[in-house]
């Protein structure tokens, strides 16, 4: 791995992610909201660190309320998106601000979502707003009839499960 990257992991007190990558949580805000799909209170926002290994890919998921990517430092990001009929895959690439690279980026709320660094190793900041819960979190791999038509639809899918 990466010494800069280690080196991160032990600064910032980063731990596995279910997903894939590192993180720990920045902010959870004191703040509740109450999201109108009827889920119950939620902090009204929050944001992780999370650093993604060369190699390493933060695997399908999404989450029911809308994201923020914004790239910190490392390798510039391949952010993929699933359009909302899943029927196209979009990618993003997060690094510092040129043309076909933006810093920051958001993903609506329940958008099939992963990434991988394209470099030794990535360090984003993802905000969640409303905030982040993990009843609110789905992994594709744990839905494997959904995971088998898309990755039929979308072939590259699979490399992200």
């Amino acid at each position: 791995m990466d010494q800069r990257a280690l080196e991160l992991m032990r600064l910032l007190g980063l731990a596995p992610h279910p997903e894939g990558g590192y993180f720990r949580e920045l902010f959870r805000a004191r703040a509740t909201v109450e999201p109108a799909d009827g889920r119950g209170s939620r902090s009204a926002l929050t944001a992780i660190y999370f650093l993604l290994p060369g190699g390493a890919v933060s695997r399908w998921h999404r989450v029911r309320s809308d994201e923020v990517w914004h790239h910190s430092e490392g390798a510039p990001l391949e952010l993929l998106q699933l359009s909302a009929n899943e029927a196209r895959l979009d990618r993003t690439r997060l690094g510092p601000y040129q043309p076909e690279q933006k810093p920051a980026h958001c993903v609506p709320a329940g958008i099939w979502q992963a990434a991988r660094s394209l470099g030794g190793y990535t360090l984003v900041v993802c905000t969640v707003g409303p905030g982040f819960d993990y009843a609110d979190f789905e992994l594709l791999a744990d839905q494997p009839d959904l995971a088998g038509r898309l990755s039929q639809l979308q072939p590259e899918v699979r490399a992200f499960l």
